[in-house]
Parts: structure tokens; sequence; C-alpha cells
């Protein structure tokens, strides 16, 4: 990784400093405020607990050993020599634990007291709530950088702790850690459920009802035989079922129309504007919150000037200022009329949400996304698009629609069709929704007699679980209590980075080494690995940030319990050869090749390394014989972008490729060897 080079903070007349985290901050807040104050940038950190060590005295009561970070003197020494010039020092660094944690370190360093009124917050970045928060700075809250302290303290004594465990015990550069092990488990999880998901076969069956001179057209979908629910398991029951209604009357049963109405989306959240911009626009979690960043921290907007887009975006609350609303309404009034104002859209509280900050919205709610499009980069756009559109729609009404479902019946067969109009599009005027698709039937009334003018039975297996996204893992993770907003994305970075997962499309899914890591850590750190332990933790945490209990007890009692675990792994688990050495010459230096682990599997590696670099991918073999030429055998592929595709291992000379893994049964109609796809066994030209 390359290393981020700190340019030191210039030297400041005498007034107030204002020291933030970002430089790009730093230039938003300074044109905010008057020439008698001065804005500097930390850079994020600069104390920390050293790489090199644990950095926990575990013998005086878990006491952190914390350091000046390696390389950020000349920003310490400028930031020492503005405070000294300074009349008042202010410290607003991020509004959460984390940057909390920050201001108290920087005070620590500057020499602050801690009973100093020194610390600011900015919720938005705007001239106004910029004015208006230094007028009113506070202490630094002790108890949310407690809360912070333990969760630092406790990461690094289960990472420091099992890591150099798993380096002895497997081989160099592996990690664990409280949460992306967790992360792990889940994937790998799945994954297993997957593999060993066996389908089950069902049919469906459409009708088509017509009245004589087909004026009116129904399409109804089979759902009961003799009042009870009746799902054909196999083509035999299936047309049975069409024998049975072919040429037949429907007579229509039953007409019922309710009124129904769909309330707008909340704002969102860092874990919702993470799985929608997955989701709609294809965004990895790192990307969003980095562009997310960005246009909290300040872009140069024309006629305006240089602005905060959007609320901090580290957040689980869906809350908004009575103000943002009020101005939000206002905008729907003026731009789509008063039928469209609504009351707001609140949203279902998570488990264990700390309600700190408000909903990710925009912070200039006329400040629309077509307004921008000159201002931002074509991502930046997208995403504030994302942000805006849904919370001006949470502020809007109801959509309404009229469904209707008509049931009729066919020789003792039960059918419905379904259908809905929209009465009023309320929040889907502004805002995309997926809570009703369904398109309108035609009238029909109860004792209409209409004609089966048409049937088809389709055949169906049940699907197994899909892999996890990027989206659906925070999703996840947010819905157990794993981590926190400011955790999701760096987790999911981080085991991809180790190579224990891989990103096939949008997919996730365990290597093999993964799969070897996360039985490792099942087998002897199940308890800390385990999900409810993971959310209780973040439950602790809550508590120590509201005085409930002492950071320290928290360590004392969960090392208590750990340290056994740690000794007896160290004890049993036996030394893992991840490296085979075979037979096969290095075909460029002649030594014998080893077969490795790496983050795309397995492959070969020349025993000479690092002298000789000769790699070559292992290919997984299926055991069949290649549908095309007989001769070769089909093996697992992979493209650039890591999609799984199955080819003949004779390529060049034979091109078969499928993206399906073929089988050794063949198709009755056509004779071709049929596929798996979805868990079941299907011809691809879909006999």
């Amino acid at each position: 990784m390359t290393k981020l080079r700190h340019k030191p903070a210039k030297e400041v007349a005498v007034g107030t400093l204002v020291i933030v985290e970002s430089p790009t901050k730093a230039k938003t807040i300074s044109k905010f405020l008057g020439s008698r104050y001065s804005v500097l940038a930390s850079a994020g950190h600069i104390r920390d607990l050293p790489k090199s060590k644990m950095g926990v005295d575990i013998e005086n009561d878990f006491e952190p050993e914390y350091i000046n970070i390696r390389g950020r003197g000349d920003t310490i020494k400028a930031l020492k020599a503005a405070t000294k010039k300074a009349d008042n020092v202010l410290l607003a660094t991020d509004p959460d634990r984390e940057g909390e944690a920050i201001a108290w370190h920087l005070a620590h360093i500057l020499g602050i007291s801690g009973d100093e009124k020194c610390r600011v917050v900015f919720r938005e970045i705007t001239k106004d709530a910029v004015k208006n928060s230094v007028k009113t700075p506070r202490e630094i809250d002790t108890q949310l950088v407690d809360a912070q302290q333990a969760r630092r303290v406790l990461d690094r004594l289960v990472g420091y702790s099992i890591s150099p465990l798993l380096w002895r015990k497997v081989k160099k550069g592996l990690s664990a850690g409280r949460v992306q092990s967790v992360a792990t488990r889940l994937i790998c999880e799945r994954e297993d459920a997957i593999k060993n998901f066996v389908p089950d076969e069902y049919w469906s069956i459409d009708a088509e009802l017509a009245d004589r001179d087909k004026n009116k057209t129904i399409f109804a979908y089979y759902g009961k035989s003799e009042g009870k629910k009746h799902v054909p398991k196999n083509k035999a029951e299936a047309d049975e079922v069409l024998q049975k209604i072919r040429g037949k009357s429907a007579e229509i049963l039953s007409v019922e129309a309710k009124k129904r109405k769909y309330a707008p989306p909340p704002p969102y959240t860092t874990s919702t504007l993470q799985q929608d911009a997955a989701n709609r626009l294809g965004f990895a979690t790192k990307k969003t919150m980095m562009i997310a960043q960005s246009l909290y921290e300040g872009k140069n907007v024309k006629g305006i000037g240089t602005i905060g887009l959007i609320t901090y975006m580290r957040t689980d609350s869906t809350r908004v200022s009575d103000s943002a609303a009020f101005a939000a309404r206002e905008y729907i009034s003026e731009n789509f009329g008063d039928k469209y104002v609504g009351k707001g859209t609140a949203g279902k509280k998570q488990k264990n949400a700390q309600d700190a900050h408000e909903a990710i919205r925009p912070t200039m709610e006329n400040l629309s996304p077509a307004e921008l499009a000159a201002d931002l980069t074509k991502d930046e756009l997208r995403l504030y698009e994302l942000i805006w559109k849904r919370f001006i729609a949470s502020q809007m009404s109801d959509s309404e629609y009229n469904n209707v479902t008509a049931t009729a019946n066919i020789d003792g067969l039960f059918f419905k069709a379904a259908g809905s109009v929209k009465i009023f599009d309320g929040f889907t005027r502004l805002y995309e929704s997926d809570a009703n698709k369904l398109s309108p039937i035609p009238a029909v009334r109860e004792g209409d007699v209409l004609k089966v003018d048409g049937a088809k039975a389709e055949q169906h297996f049940t699907s197994p679980p899909p892999r996890y996204t990027e989206g659906s893992l925070v999703k996840e993770m947010e819905e157990k209590g794993i981590g926190r907003p400011s955790t999701y994305s760096p987790t999911i970075t981080t085991i991809i980075a180790r190579g224990y997962v891989a990103k096939e499309k949008k997919s996730l899914y365990p290597t093999e080494l993964g799969f070897l890591i996360n039985e490792i850590m099942c087998a002897y750190f199940g308890e800390v690995i385990n999900v409810g332990f993971t959310a209780e933790m973040e439950t602790d945490f809550d508590k120590i940030e509201s005085g409930e209990e002492s950071w320290k007890k928290l360590i004392r009692d969960f090392y208590s319990e750990f340290e056994p675990l740690i000794k007896k792994a160290d004890r049993e688990l036996e030394k893992q050869d991840v490296t085979v050495m075979t037979d096969i010459d290095c075909p460029k230096c002649g030594s014998k090749l080893l077969i490795r682990e790496g983050r795309y599997g397995r492959f070969y590696g020349c025993s000479s390394y690092p002298s000789c670099d000769y790699t070559k991918q292992i290919l997984n073999t299926t055991g069949i014989k290649c549908p095309k030429c007989g001769e070769g055998e089909v093996v697992e592929r992979k493209t650039k972008k890591l999609k799984t595709f199955y080819g003949c291992s004779r390529f060049p000379e034979c091109d078969y490729v499928s993206w399906n893994e073929p089988t050794d049964e063949k198709c009755e109609i056509c004779g071709e060897n049929k596929v798996k796809y979805k868990g079941a066994v299907v011809c691809r030209n879909k006999h």
C-alpha cells in the first residue's frame, strides 16, 4: 500500500485555531469563518497503538500504550506551533466515537486540559451549521472516547493474539479479527448452504380466460384444488390439471377490490445507502463511502461556493431535523403541489441503533441533482441523486392503488388473477419504488363465465439461497448487530484483501484459504466469532458510551475467557501445510513445483521462488468429458473479472465453453449434455 505523505500544517496568526481531520474539510470550513479563525487538518489519527507489537499492557489492567504515529512528526510539530500562537483551540474532528477519540488524542498532544470546552462537531458542513457550532463548544466526551478505546483494545487483543497463531500454524501474512472473522463465517456458511442444497421440483400453471367475444381476457394462476392449496410436484400432476381445464368454462366466484396505500421509504442510513448504491449503481461499499465523504466535506458549486452537500455519512438513524423536513415539504409544495406533501417517514429503528446523528440527507433541500450536473463527477452526481431523491421522497405523500383480486372456479380447480390500478402516484412521482408492480386486469364481475382460451404449465426448481453481495452482506450485518456504520465497508474490504473472500460479478464467495481459516476459527474461537457474541459486544460498547459500564471491566471479563482459548489453540492446533511439493519440474528453471494457496485459489509455484517466479493456475476439473470434442475434460476457468465459466482442457484446439457446469446426463429430446442451473439439472435448450 502506498504511504500518504502528510504536508505540515501552515503557521497561523493569533485567534481561534480550528483543527479538523480532512484537508478538504479544512478548506471548506475556512471559507465560512472570518479572519480571526484559522483551520488546519490533522489528516486523521496522529496517535495510536503501535503496529509492531500488541500495545496493550495486559499486566497493568490493559492500559493502552499509545505512541505518535510514525511519519506524522511534521504535522504534530506544526499543530503544536499553531496552538502556541492561538488564543483558543477548537477540535472539530468527525462527529462519532472515532472522531471523539482523535480529538482526545489531539488534546493530549497539544496540552489541552480535559475540562476545557474545546470540542465542536459539524453534522453538516454549511455556513450556518459551522458558525453555530463554533459558538457552542463543549468538553471532550470521555464516555464516547472510552467506548472507542474498548473497541480498539478488544480488537487489538483478538487480532494480535490470533494472527501470530495463524502465522505459526498456517502461513505468514494472515490475520483474524473480531468482526472480519464473523463476516467471513457468514459467507462460508452461505456457501455451504448452497453446496448442500437439494432442489425440489414444482410446476406453475397459468390459464388465459376470455369471454366469447374476447373483449375481456385475464391471465390467472392455479393455486387450489377442491379448496385446498395445491402445487403440482411433477409433470404428471401438471398435465392432469391441464387436461382437466382445457376447453372448460371458468366461473368468476369473487372479485375483491381493496385500496392500498404505500408509504415512501425513510431517508438513508449508512447501511441502506450502501445497499442501494450497490444494487442500483453497482458501487462497492468502499467506493460509496469515498464518494459520500467527498460530498460531505465540500464541493465547489457555481453561484454558491464551497459547501458540504450531504450530512454526515456514518449513521444508523433515519431521523431528520424539523427544519430540514420543513424545507423539503416547502420544496415539494412548490414543485409538485400541496397534495404531494406528506408527513415524513421515520422508518423502523434497527436493533442497537445509536441515533446520534440525523439520516443521510442533502444539506440544501432545493439543490436538485440537475443543478449540480456541471459541478460534480458522474459518480458523485449519481450518488447525490440517490440521496436527494430518497430524502425528498420521504417527505412526500403515500402512493395509492386499487388492488383487485379475481377468483375463478374451473371444474373444482381454483385460479386467481391479480391486478392494480394507480389512483395517486404520491412519492413515486419522484422516486422509483418496487412497492406495487402489478398491471391492471380487465373489469370482471362475480358470476361472469369465461372460457379457458389457453393454458400452459412450466417446470421450476426451488433455488438455493443466493450468495451474498456487498449490499446484502451489509444488510445481514446490520440486522444481526455485527459492527457499526463505520465498520461495514472496511470489514468487507479487509476480507477480500486478505484473500479469504473473492468477488465474482457482484457475488461474494469464500476461497479455499477462507474456508480453511474459518474452519480453524470456528473450531478454536467459535465463541468469539459467534454472531450473538459480536452483537452483544456492540451493546456493551453502547453501555460504556452511556456510562452504564466501565471499559476496563469489559476488557477484563472478555480476556479472562479469551486467554484460555488462545493457549488451547496454540497447544492443540497442528501446523497446516498449505504448500504441497510435487514431482513436476518447473518449465522455467527445472526446480520442483509446489502447490500453493492464493487469493484466487490453488496454483503451481516454483520452489525456487523468489529467484524463479513461475506460476500457473490449477484448474478445477469436473470429471466430465468435453461434450464437443469428446477428448478433453471440462475444467473450471475464470474470466479476468473472476466470473466462473467452463471450458475444454484442450483449448485452444477445442473452443467449447459454457457458463453453467455440464453433466453426463443427456437431454431426452435434443441429446445435448444437461447443465447445472440454480441447483437443478436442466437442458440448455430449455427442453
